[in-house]
């Protein structure tokens, strides 16, 4: 078992709300998720970042059991996942998922995509749903829109909705599956903005997302995957800007209170092969490499 995936650094309190130990999951014979070990206190927010196809996805669908892994568990709030289907129900009772196309009923409007669920499932009455609805619908900003239907309103609106209506079950979790990926750059800060505003509330938040200025403002630590192993986790705090990313080649890089941004900018860097061979598609951002001997004043191995 890496020894990385077993750095859980809680900074919320003592109460473990998710809990996965040792959890594989396959594709076939292609292994998606490896050894992951990860503990979410309550309260907590964790951001997952990663390149494409690492498992970032794969693993927060796991927790609400959209997708069935193999080996391992996952326990939330108690409650251990299996094929039981009360306790799938249970777990999802709690949870609550964000997704990256929104997801929304196309034939409904918006007030009845946040009321559906309260009504049929946790058997609220009409009255009750509707004035909930619309308090959420507020709280995001877009009231105004309740009796449209989603086809009328902008990516950035939907994608508010789609916030809205996984409040509306009152979730003790939310799970973000990089939400802003499929938006225009101008509707990416409303989304945050509503992200940052319940990140202040105190729901137990786990987050796939790129976008790392939000990962520095809200985010209590920070979950590097790659290959399907996290390779990296770290609290936020005040010697690291946001993140620590290892790479190929053993070689670990990590933001040093945004210096160095010029050096960055490129997607190939070359470091002295007496160190290391090469760092390749590094995520975009200011960084800093610790592994070895370099260090932040070692300036002359940057080529």
């Amino acid at each position: 078992m890496s020894e990385l995936t077993n750095k859980e650094i809680g900074r919320k309190g003592c109460c473990d709300i998710i809990e996965i130990k040792a959890l594989n999951k396959w594709y076939g014979d292609f292994h998606a998720l490896k050894e992951i070990n990860l503990k979410v206190q309550e309260g907590e927010i964790i951001v997952i970042c990663g390149p494409s196809g690492s498992g970032k996805s794969t693993l927060i669908r796991c927790v609400n059991f959209l997708e069935k892994f193999q080996e391992g568990s996952i326990t939330v709030d108690g409650t251990e996942l299996t094929d039981d289907v009360k306790k799938i129900r249970q777990v999802r009772s709690e949870v609550s998922m964000v997704f990256q196309h929104f997801n929304l009923f196309p034939h409904l409007s918006i007030i009845n995509n946040l009321t559906l669920a309260p009504i049929w499932v946790h058997n609220e009455t009409k009255k009750e749903a509707r004035e909930k609805a619309l308090k959420l619908l507020d709280r995001v900003g877009i009231k105004d829109q309740a009796e449209k239907y989603p086809n009328q309103l902008s990516g950035g609106q939907q994608q508010r909705v789609a916030i809205a209506r996984a409040l509306c079950t009152s979730p003790k979790i939310m799970l973000f599956d990089e939400p802003t990926s499929a938006l225009d750059p101008e509707m990416i800060a409303e989304v945050l903005d509503v992200m940052i505003e319940l990140a202040k509330e105190g729901i137990t938040m786990v987050c796939v997302t790129h976008e790392m200025g939000f990962a520095r403002e809200v985010s209590d630590r920070v979950a590097f995957f790659h290959e399907g192993k996290i390779e990296e986790i770290d609290s936020v705090g005040d010697e690291y800007a946001y993140v620590s990313i290892s790479v190929c080649n053993n070689v670990t890089i990590k933001t040093w209170n945004n210096e160095f941004s010029d050096m960055f900018d490129k997607s190939l860097i070359h470091i002295d092969s007496e160190l290391y061979e090469r760092i390749i598609d590094l995520e975009k951002g200011n960084y800093v490499i610790t592994s070895g001997s370099f260090t932040k004043s070692d300036t002359d191995y940057f080529q």
